[in-house]
């Protein structure tokens, strides 16, 4: 099946990538805005209300995305170890830094990226101006101006893995690295270690079991991701003129390059699954706000919501770049390869957020 599958998609890839993944998208920014899902509003909702719910919703998004990555991974799909995130690149200072810099900045943004998004699309400008400044500070971050103080500060702690024999930074090769087991064997038991970890914290809520919107919000932006990378799976032909990138979602340098894309449409071809997914989150965010009667036109309140909204746009941009993702592309799309990375990130993250909340709580009180 999954042969005919890659067969029809290699007929018309462009066609796939851009349908399908438009498809994706609006599911994923449905899902989002139905459900209210945030992970910042997790983080809040820990700190104010000791409610775990949809911080659950959150990790189940990931773990779900986790054992179908394992699933595709069985089946042949694809090699995910030429993904970006399993790099032997090991860039632990980045993830950290990239962590803790995004996750104050979705603070001070009122949301992450998938959430401003989303709110975009529901009418809400602030979050159309967050998307727009963290797409121009993640570009440059990349390559731009910012990008060779990156270099300078990053580039020297990033360790190769392969120089001590281990081929990627997936935690089961990590594992194999260190303690000698087969290769195989280690990637086995570090997938069930943290599937094991990850269901049984999350299940063990029985708050949690007993609301349908933070499961569906979980499962369903999990398989999203499942879906991302099964789409680009099947569309990779390394004697394409333009390789598919093995991908899945992720919304901080897609924020730039849909940018990049409007500016420059007539020199480039399609338009590639980052911008596709993207512009479908914007649309399943309208069309949610829509069909509930949300839709209204929203800005900043005042000078200073505008500055605090801009200055958390310019951090994520920065945090997301340097950590290789955000919420979701590291919490999720980088978390389901098992990718230390990953893990990393996503735990500074939350820790950037928790500092975050404790510096707006601060600046409150001051005023």
């Amino acid at each position: 099946m999954i042969e005919t599958w890659q067969e029809m998609v290699l007929e018309d890839p462009a066609f796939y990538i851009g349908w399908g993944g438009l498809l994706i998208g609006t599911i994923f920014g449905y899902i989002v805005t139905v459900t209210n899902f945030c992970t910042m509003g997790s983080i809040n909702d820990i700190m104010a209300f000791g409610d775990y719910r949809r911080f659950r919703s959150w990790l189940l998004g990931g773990a779900t995305a986790i054992a179908g990555v394992a699933i595709l991974g069985s089946m042949g799909v694809a090699d995910f170890t030429t993904s970006q995130f399993l790099t032997p690149q090991f860039n632990w200072l980045g993830n950290i830094a990239g962590g803790l810099i995004f996750g104050i900045g979705m603070i001070y943004a009122g949301g992450c990226l998938s959430k401003n998004l989303v709110r975009t699309g529901g009418g809400d400008l602030r979050s159309l101006v967050v998307m727009i400044i963290a797409g121009l500070f993640g570009f440059m971050t990349i390559g731009g101006i910012i990008g060779p103080l990156r270099v300078a500060l990053f580039g020297p702690s990033t360790i190769n893995l392969s120089d001590s024999g281990i081929e990627t930074q997936g935690l089961g090769d990590i594992l194999a690295g260190i303690t000698g087991m087969d290769g195989e064997t280690a990637a086995t038991v570090a997938l069930a270690v943290v599937l094991i970890g990850m269901f049984g914290y999350i299940f063990m809520s029985k708050e949690f079991l007993k609301s349908p919107k933070h499961l569906i919000a979980g499962f369903g932006l999990g398989l999203c991701v499942v879906a991302g990378w099964l789409l680009t799976a099947l569309a990779q032909d390394d004697f394409a003129d333009v390789p598919v990138a093995l991908i899945s979602l992720s919304y901080v340098r897609p924020s730039g390059d849909v940018l990049d894309y409007l500016m420059r449409f007539t020199a480039y071809g399609a338009p590639g699954f980052g911008v596709v997914t993207l512009i479908g989150a914007l649309l399943g965010g309208f069309i949610g706000a829509i069909t509930r009667g949300q839709f209204h036109l929203a800005t900043f309140a005042n000078p200073a919501d505008a500055v605090r909204n801009m200055l958390g746009a310019a951090l994520m941009g920065i945090g997301g770049v340097l950590s290789l993702g955000c919420t979701i592309g590291q919490g999720m799309t980088g978390l389901s390869t098992l990718a230390a990375g990953s893990f990393i990130t996503l735990a500074f993250i939350v820790i950037g957020g928790i500092i975050g909340v404790k510096i707006m709580e601060w600046d409150m009180m001051r005023g």
